[in-house]
């Protein structure tokens, strides 16, 4: 492989891993915004200031894409309506949508606006990002769940789905 090349798989996999922590910290903002009742543009303050950093800042910082952060949560904010709509419609029957618990509801979410908003990211990536955030929150069937109601979303939203694949 050439230098260049693997310049350019090194930065795709640093790209990768920093969406990754944005997307597990806008669930977490998600279920915060929900407990606290506070907005988006004061969660995304709260990051911002408190919880991104770098390695060599002190303090328990984490490194992350802060700018799809922030797309993530305000897109969120502002379709929360449609997205919801969207999963309570292709959640298993017996399940009510707003019973579920309120981080797998995060978790969809997240995962459904992506899947509505950012045809940018491949439907195998937001299915595989967000049952991976759902594995760290939950031991029982919540991932299962989670794959099935967001791959069900992506047929009903994206054609073609969840077929393709890329990063």
């Amino acid at each position: 492989m050439s230098e260049a090349a693997g310049d350019r798989e090194n930065a795709s996999e640093q790209r990768a891993r920093l969406r990754r922590t944005a997307r597990l910290s806008a669930v977490q903002a998600l279920y915060q915004m929900e407990l606290t009742g506070a907005g988006a543009k004061a969660v995304v303050l709260q990051f911002r200031n408190h919880k991104f950093g770098y390695d060599d800042e002190p303090g328990d910082y984490i490194e992350s894409d802060e700018d799809f952060f922030e797309d993530l949560l305000k897109g969120i904010v502002a379709r929360q309506d449609e997205v919801d709509s969207l999963a309570a419609s292709v959640v298993k029957q017996g399940w009510k949508y707003s019973r579920l618990d309120s981080t797998v509801r995060a978790i969809l979410r997240a995962g459904g606006y992506e899947l509505v908003a950012r045809a940018d990211v491949p439907t195998g990536v937001v299915i595989n990002e967000y049952v991976d955030i759902a594995k760290a929150f939950f031991e029982g069937p919540e991932p299962g769940f989670i794959n099935a109601t967001l791959d069900a979303l992506a047929r009903k939203t994206r054609s073609g789905a969840p077929s393709d694949t890329g990063g």
